[in-house]
């Protein structure tokens, strides 16, 4: 039986096991996290894409929260047991389940957030609860091409270029359909996976006053990562601002359950 003690040993290499809800995160998500792979010491990989779940609505369900026996069977199938079968390899494994938050579903996201979370808790022992996580990609994960103009440009071939953004990314109100304004061929998935192989995740998360969610996400990997015994020789220090930027109040509290 794993206790609370080996949970928290040094780690020498991690593996992230991704769960996603869209076909270009299914595809190319692991791109986002490339500058973290750079270090050497951690690989991300899909292990199971799945569809969008909305709150737990029943009264019946919500009256049993923290039991097994109120997840349903899709939902364990899909979601906790392929968690759970990733997490158990080792103490060095870690999950990470990944969603859009779409402009309409915003006011629901505390919501989402519990339903997610109430399924990998119930799937995992309580001991390893914090090793798996939810976050969100806000509104979408086009949102963050625009962090990066340079890019996106160079990518889609943009005459005129586009600018950099003014403001928050995570505010834009549909990003995808922004794009297709651009550049009417634009495909989600082909074009998506070129800007993501090329994304610079530290430019777009530059200002600590926008992107709460991705920089909550990161922060959360970074603290996983903590664990490596040599981990300030090859991280540079506060990449990203996790020290003085914005952070999720929906995501932002599993960092300290790690």
């Amino acid at each position: 039986m794993t206790n609370g003690v080996q949970e928290q040993a040094e780690c020498w290499y991690f593996k992230f096991g991704l769960i996603c809800t869209g076909e270009t995160e299914e595809r190319h998500i692991p791109s986002l996290f490339r500058s973290l792979m750079a270090t050497r010491i951690c690989t991300f990989e899909v292990i199971r894409r799945t569809g969008q779940r909305g709150p737990v609505t029943s009264q019946r369900r919500l009256s049993m929260i923290g039991t097994a026996r109120r997840i349903p069977d899709k939902d364990m199938e899909e979601i906790g047991f392929p968690a759970r079968g990733y997490v158990m390899q080792s103490h060095c494994h870690f999950v990470i389940f990944v969603d859009d938050i779409e402009h309409d579903r915003r006011s629901i996201v505390q919501d989402v957030y519990e339903r997610y979370r109430s399924i990998l808790d119930a799937a995992l022992p309580s001991e390893r609860q914090g090793r798996a996580s939810v976050h969100f990609l806000v509104n979408m994960i086009e949102a963050y091409y625009f962090g990066d103009s340079e890019l996106v440009n160079v990518v889609l071939t943009l005459n005129p270029p586009l600018p950099d953004f003014v403001g928050d990314v995570e505010e834009i109100r549909n990003p995808k359909a922004r794009l297709r304004q651009l550049f009417t061929p634009f495909d989600e998935v082909c074009h998506g996976g070129q800007i993501l192989a090329g994304l610079d995740v530290e430019r777009v998360l530059s200002n600590p006053a926008t992107c709460a969610w991705l920089r909550t996400l990161f922060a959360w990997c970074v603290k996983a990562l903590e664990r490596h015994p040599q981990w300030q020789a090859v991280y540079p220090r506060d990449r990203f601002h996790l020290v003085d930027g914005v952070m999720s109040f929906v995501t932002g509290a599993q960092i300290g359950n790690l």
